[in-house]
């Protein structure tokens, strides 16, 4: 039946998932570190205003994760393992990863105030470009299972994944006018790291995924 096709695409994110998710996590912590790591370096070294410099920290912050979970994903695939909603997810993230670089690149070549108020969404894109990869990538994988564009639809918002991630993407842009309006802007090399690691909540679906299906699999033992 193709209404229970979709419902097992749903719950496809079983107990072996939970634990992938919480390999996602660990993955974006990573990725944190290693941007307010090269962020101290870069700041050290007198480099705190260096575009390559920023570009590096924000990449690290705001997509080191990305890169451990295209690793992940990658992993998966060569295992001959069955694809699910956590690697799908990753590979997602993977594929946005270039988009913020050319942005960045062509914001700054336009003479946008990368420091100010109108370079806001630079980071917003460091940040959230692989979340709307992953976005998208989700939904690709349950319209797979779907029989219809509608139920892929409405499978997709079920998913407490997608969910979170549809928030985060609505909430960070918004966020980060905000904070340049108010005075703040990407001066150093740690702040550029700090901005990014504010803004980075590619945490919040997977911790979501990971909750919900902490509680189904203990539902499941449970009966």
């Amino acid at each position: 039946m193709p209404d229970d096709e979709v419902k097992n695409a749903e719950a496809e994110l079983t107990e072996e998932t939970v634990e992938e998710f919480g390999e996602l996590l660990r993955y974006t912590a990573a990725g944190y570190l290693g941007g307010l790591v090269a962020g101290a370096v870069l700041d050290w070294s007198g480099l705190s205003r260096s575009g390559l410099g920023q570009w590096l920290v924000r990449t690290l912050a705001g997509e080191g994760e990305s890169i451990f979970e295209g690793l992940y994903a990658l992993r998966r695939r060569l295992a001959g393992r069955i694809g699910s909603l956590a690697e799908a997810y990753g590979w997602g993230k993977f594929a946005g990863m270039a988009v913020p670089w050319i942005i960045d690149a062509g914001s700054r070549a336009a003479g946008i105030d990368v420091y100010g108020a109108p370079g806001f969404f630079i980071p917003f894109f460091y940040a959230m470009s692989d979340q709307i990869g992953a976005g998208i990538a989700g939904f690709l994988f349950l319209r797979r299972a779907a029989p219809t564009l509608g139920e892929a639809v409405r499978a997709w918002f079920r998913n407490p994944v997608m969910l979170a991630g549809l928030a985060v993407v609505l909430f960070v842009p918004s966020a980060l006018l905000m904070a340049r309006l108010l005075g703040f802007t990407p001066s150093t090399q740690v702040l550029t790291a700090l901005e990014i690691i504010a803004a980075n909540l590619c945490w919040a679906p997977p911790l979501a995924g990971w909750l919900s299906e902490r509680s189904r699999a203990g539902g499941c033992r449970d009966k």
